[in-house]
């Protein structure tokens, strides 16, 4: 059988490097980001960062062996369709992919009993799916370059 992304991703030799990798992936989707909506989630995230330094870094942390999980149904998915790109793939199901992820994020925000992060993660909430699904290809990427 072969191994899930959570043991690929998460064993303790690669763990550090996909760390690594989700928050350079972050940075680089925010610092994309243009207008109003660009806007909101540039300064949703030096608000966070300012406010709660090591934050993000911490929430990456929980939460990717729970987004692994979330997208090892497409991955496996993937992997049998012969597809050569899992970006692409996740693309083409971005409204999937993007409530399964937002799904983990929103009842992590909502539980995190801290008001600043939790009114920052509001505040772009409403655009969050677009901004999800504009993530993907990396997403994908990174996942391949691990996994592939």
């Amino acid at each position: 059988m072969a191994a899930t992304l959570s043991e690929i991703l998460l064993a303790p030799d690669t763990q550090p490097k996909v760390m690594d990798d989700c928050f350079e992936l972050i940075e680089q989707e925010v610092s994309d980001k243009s207008g109003i909506s660009g806007t909101a989630v540039k300064l949703a995230y030096k608000t966070v960062t300012a406010f709660a330094p090591g934050y993000l870094r911490q929430t990456v942390e929980w939460l990717l062996p729970e987004l692994l999980e979330s997208i090892q149904p497409f991955w496996a998915d993937f992997r049998a369709s012969g597809s050569s790109e899992f970006g692409d793939y996740l693309v083409k199901r971005s409204d999937e992919v993007s409530a399964a992820f937002l799904s983990i994020t929103d009842a992590r925000a909502e539980g995190s009993g801290r008001p600043t992060i939790v009114k920052a993660y509001r505040t772009v909430r409403g655009s969050a799916g677009k901004q999800v699904e504009a993530a993907l290809p990396r997403v994908g990427d990174l996942v391949l370059k691990y996994a592939g």
